[in-house]
């Protein structure tokens, strides 16, 4: 199988078996993929949903913080470092306010975030310092994925705080970002963080026991779930469905797209309810719970995440078929003769997404030249570009090394 290189002795000596940090799992209770992956990986990152963490009412449940805490405790004390995204501030300020239900209008939305999030980081700041630990809150926007500096910074800043021994907790600044409460969830941030620390397993925690079977004939979703899945096809996103929770903006497309983009850049995906006793010492044990997804694209470095899976596109090239055979070889450059259209507008060195005739889009990468310059040079050969800039600085639109297939 294709796991991720990094394993827990890189920066995590001393860090013992999952067998060890459950002595009671039996052989039989175990999952040798399982153990496999959880082994093999010395960072986790956790994501766990409003509604794991609220009462029926949608007030924050301490308890359920503590018991999260205690569980992330358990994980770092075998040597692992976890960084944790959390969703709740939004639930957290209904409840503190008294609210009947979350507001629809957006101020309203962001205004009760305000008043959640800070009492959800001294509730896991609380829970952690019942075991020596602290807290550590991020809040972050699509822009600190798409600047390649913030995006570094913020890697950085991860690392130390793994150092400190801190656990880092991660959410959308929903105060100030508009598309992310529009259209976003934690699901998707959580993918983009596994990716930016390059971490081999992501946990999504959630109100469902992982991906559940359908029945062919009645086509209804059953009560079981799929323990495996080595690839994340058309069959497996037919299993979605459409519902989410009543607190959460996610479903369970969300999740699938999620663990799709980690599964894709090399890590694997554990799906479980958050609700069930000890999920994460249970993973930690090789249990099987919840529905494993296996990684299964080939494990990228950090500058390739970033333009294939986490920056989003300034704009769009579509290609010809023959450039895009090119390009898929793997050896090849864009040059501007496979142009056919430029969407978009963009500046040199921005990230750009990479389609076909068909609007499929099969790669990202960063362009040599502005929206302005690539629209007067598709589709000439190299020296008439040249002759149509007055001498162009780069023969390729977007070079080999800069990259990065997504399909």
């Amino acid at each position: 199988m294709n796991t991720n290189p990094n394993t827990a002795g890189d920066g995590a000596a001393g860090a013992v078996t999952a067998g060890e940090a459950h002595p009671v799992a039996r052989a039989a209770d175990r999952d040798l993929v399982r153990d496999e992956v959880v082994l093999s990986s010395a960072i986790w990152v956790v994501k766990v949903g409003t509604s794991v963490l609220a009462d029926p009412r949608g007030r924050l449940d301490p308890e359920r913080i503590h018991h999260l805490s205690e569980q992330i405790c358990a994980v770092m004390d075998t040597g692992r470092k976890v960084a944790l995204v959390s969703s709740g501030a939004v639930g957290a300020g209904i409840g503190q306010l008294g609210l009947p239900r979350r507001p629809e209008n957006l101020s309203q939305i962001q205004a009760v975030a305000a008043v959640g999030q800070s009492y959800l980081i001294r509730a896991y700041d609380e829970g952690f310092r019942r075991h020596g630990r602290h807290a550590a809150q991020l809040l972050l926007t699509h822009e600190d994925f798409d600047s390649r500096a913030r995006y570094l910074n913020m890697r950085n800043t991860l690392h130390s705080l793994f150092e400190y021994d801190a656990v880092p907790i991660i959410n959308e600044n929903d105060t100030i970002s508009i598309d992310e409460i529009k259209f976003g969830d934690n699901d998707r941030l959580a993918a983009m963080v596994t990716n930016l620390l390059q971490a081999p397993l992501l946990v999504i925690l959630s109100v469902v026991d992982g991906l559940l079977r359908t029945d062919p004939v009645t086509q209804a979703r059953t009560a079981e779930v799929i323990p495996l899945v080595p690839r994340i096809d058309d069959d497996v996103l037919g299993l979605a469905g459409s519902s989410r929770s009543a607190l959460g903006t996610g479903g369970m497309r969300s999740k699938l797209a999620a663990a799709g983009q980690v599964t894709r850049a090399g890590g694997s995906v554990i799906l479980a309810s958050g609700t069930r006793p000890e999920p994460l010492t249970n993973i930690l044990a090789g249990r099987p719970v919840g529905t494993l997804f296996l990684a299964h694209g080939q494990s990228h470095r950090a500058r390739q995440r970033w333009i294939g899976l986490t920056a989003r596109p300034r704009g769009h090239y579509v290609v010809d078929d023959g450039a895009r055979r090119a390009v898929e070889a793997g050896s090849k450059s864009l040059l501007a003769i496979g142009i056919v259209e430029v969407v978009g507008d963009f500046d040199k060195g921005e990230v750009v997404g990479i389609r076909d005739r068909e609007g499929r889009e099969f790669a990202r990468g960063l362009t040599n030249y502005p929206s302005t310059d690539a629209r007067s040079i598709r589709g000439l050969h190299t020296h008439e570009a040249r002759a149509m800039l007055g001498g162009a600085l780069y023969d390729e639109v977007v070079h080999r090394d800069n990259l990065v297939l997504i399909s």
